[in-house]
């Protein structure tokens, strides 16, 4: 009780220094007063007495609130208030006056527009303003009331950013509510009262309205407000049919200028002056929503504003029915007949909008960059309304302060003199300066140990040469070791090579021969490094005598003795025995396979190699549940169908891909 009190008094004193401070417009009188309290209290009881002042200036001076709202919002900027402060007062300001009153007050609303973003104002305020505006939206009529309504929704839109998602219709929901209610009515009407008073000189002229185009006419609107309801067959039919009664009509009912109607109208009411004649001629009149009363339809159909209007509401049903939409279900898209019709449709309306005065093709040419701007909209929407960011500035340099900070660059050749004292070399650039000078001799680099890739002759020859002898692959690369390496390639015989594999079993023999024997007589004389040395020595002795001309010859010769191979035996012992062989080394045994589809976890980069198309990737994908079955699967297509199919080739490919797990698996495999 005693908080309360002491509250009381405090929210008591601050409203009579308020009072003063705002007679006096000096706002340093209340912040001096308000320093000496606790923070949470005094902005407290500085808001309560902010409301309590403005009930007295509601009753008293009305003309201030203005003045009483810009004091609120300097008090906000000095830490003496709430932020949300001056909004709350707004509301209670247009919760207080008549609508009339309301408008002029809004337009100091509008014109804060800038303050209220302020980062100050804009994260504690803007849900209140939002809820200032949809009170006053609520309280006026969207008939009598359309001018308000406009600039309250144009204040939102410069309040809020494109970006809010409170002010976006993101799911392309519709305003079904807004529903056009049409029907017989026998009582007097408009249409009457004018035919009375007015002097039509041409009666025949005038197009017959029944009561069957009436129906026709109003019952588009249930269309344009549920643009959904065309993707049904029925519905489609029913509107094909209006449309097509509605813009003969329009086509048939041709407009007479806006200046010919306006000078028909003023023969029938004095004009005072020439003035009140150019004021009466340049009004314009706008309806938000027209009469559907079936007496009146052919005054509209006479009105260029409710022609333009109509065809408005075609061409934008059609731009949606077209258009792609992010939330359209899949139902929800137009036949090749139905596009037609819609492309035929819009060219007529658009020669519509072309005839319909006054400057009828400028008009129709605005419409058209209208919503060709809107599918800009659309597609944003489609990508899900990111933020709007201006682009930065691009940023200016003095360029007095770039001369001055800019590093004289030091001429070349005092550079390259500078690296020849060094025994080096300048590249002009750092990588490869630094390459150029890891040695000072290139050829010797590249004739180091490290550069040297290639197996050695028995290594390569005696690992698994059952097998391989009688592998394409790993034939050639044998045939190319044994030019490099092995003297033994270039000895002449009378003996012609009649199949390669043969000559590949010959030759691994042979070098088994030698290694048994070096290793013999390395036990036996006990002397292993030098008899290990020899066998180089002559080989590279060996390699220097044989000039290259002889190479490719010999290589010529080996490729005309493995054109024999191709050749079949006549006999079917040897056919039988091809066949074995070719099996032995082609074919992939079960455990083999399996070993290699469980550790192939990246298979597809494998099937690619192999030629497999991305349409075939997919099957195995689809056909087979796991990873290893669908390696498996595909490996064994590969060995069925592909006649290069081989383990060695299998090897090759996978080491060529790092596929080191797989590769190790196969060879562990038997």
């Amino acid at each position: 009780m005693t908080d309360k009190m002491g509250f009381e008094e405090l929210r008591a004193k601050y409203k009579d220094v308020l009072s003063k401070a705002f007679a006096t417009n000096n706002i340093d009188l209340l912040d001096s007063f308000s320093k000496n309290t606790n923070e949470t209290d005094r902005k407290a009881a500085m808001d309560q007495a902010f409301r309590d002042k403005l009930l007295e200036l509601l009753v008293e001076e009305a003309s201030t609130l203005e003045n009483f709202i810009c004091f609120c919002i300097e008090s906000c900027r000095r830490q003496m208030v709430t932020p949300t402060m001056p909004v709350v007062l707004l509301g209670d300001i247009f919760d207080a006056l008549t609508l009339n009153k309301c408008e002029k007050m809004f337009t100091y609303v509008e014109n804060g527009v800038n303050i209220w973003r302020e980062d100050l104002f804009f994260i504690a305020c803007k849900n209140n303003l939002l809820r200032m505006c949809n009170d006053l939206l609520r309280r006026l009529s969207r008939s009598q009331n359309t001018v308000f309504c406009g600039r309250i929704l144009l204040f939102l839109a410069k309040f809020f950013p494109f970006s809010e998602r409170s002010g976006l219709n993101i799911v392309s929901e519709f305003n079904l509510e807004n529903v056009t209610e049409f029907g017989g009515d026998n009582s007097s009407t408009l249409k009457d009262a004018l035919d009375e008073e007015m002097v039509i000189d041409d009666q025949k002229s005038k197009l017959t309205i029944d009561y069957n185009l009436y129906c026709r006419f109003w019952s588009l609107q249930d269309f344009f407000r549920n643009p959904t309801s065309c993707y049904n067959k029925i519905q489609w039919k029913t509107f094909v049919a209006h449309s097509g009664s509605v813009l003969s009509a329009f086509s048939s009912y041709k407009l007479e200028a806006v200046e010919l109607q306006k000078s028909k109208l003023n023969r029938l009411k004095p004009v005072n002056s020439d003035v009140e004649m150019q004021e009466s001629s340049k009004e314009q009149h706008y309806f938000a929503k027209f009469l559907t009363n079936q007496k009146l339809l052919e005054l509209q159909l006479s009105d260029s504003n409710f022609r333009r209007c109509v065809l408005i509401q075609f061409l934008i049903l059609f731009q949606y029915l077209t258009s792609t939409v992010k939330f359209k279900t899949e139902s929800q898209e137009l036949k090749s007949d139905q596009q037609e019709w819609v492309k035929e449709t819009t060219a007529l309306i658009y020669r519509l909008l072309g005839e319909t005065p006054p400057n009828g093709r400028g008009f129709a040419e605005c419409v058209k960059c209208i919503l060709k701007r809107e599918e800009h909209w659309n597609n944003w929407k489609n990508d899900g309304c990111p933020e709007f960011q201006r682009p930065k500035p691009p940023v200016q340099v003095d360029t007095d302060e770039v001369r001055k900070t800019r590093k004289r660059r030091r001429p070349v050749g005092d550079i390259i003199q500078e690296y020849e004292e060094q025994n080096k070399f300048f590249m002009g650039n750092n990588e490869l300066t630094k390459l150029w000078n890891l040695c000072p001799d290139n050829l010797a680099a590249c004739r180091t140990k490290e550069r040297d890739f290639m197996p050695s002759l028995e290594s390569y020859m005696l690992c698994g040469a059952a097998l391989r002898t009688r592998s394409g692959g790993w034939g050639w690369r044998a045939l190319r070791l044994l030019v490099r390496r092995s003297p033994q390639f270039f000895v002449h015989t009378n003996n012609p090579i009649g199949r390669l594999p043969d000559y590949l079993d010959d030759m691994v023999k042979r070098i088994s021969r030698e290694v048994a024997a070096n290793a013999v007589a390395n036990n036996t004389n006990g002397d292993s490094s030098g008899n290990s040395n020899d066998k180089p020595i002559k080989q590279e002795s060996a390699e220097e005598e044989i000039s290259e001309e002889q190479m490719e010859a010999d290589l010529m010769k080996e490729g005309d003795a493995n054109d024999i191979e191709q050749v079949p035996d006549t006999t079917n012992v040897g056919d039988d025995d091809d066949k074995n062989a070719r099996s032995s080394v082609t074919m992939i045994t079960a455990t083999q396979l399996d070993a290699v589809a469980e550790k192939l976890a990246d298979w597809k980069r494998l099937a690619t190699k192999l030629g497999y198309k991305p349409d075939e990737i997919e099957f195995f994908e689809t056909e087979n549940a796991t990873e290893p079955a669908r390696a498996k699967n595909m490996l064994q297509l590969w060995f069925d169908d592909d006649e290069d199919a081989s383990v060695e080739n299998l090897l090759y490919i996978m080491e060529g891909l790092q596929l080191d797990s797989a590769v190790e698996a196969l060879r562990n495999a038997k």
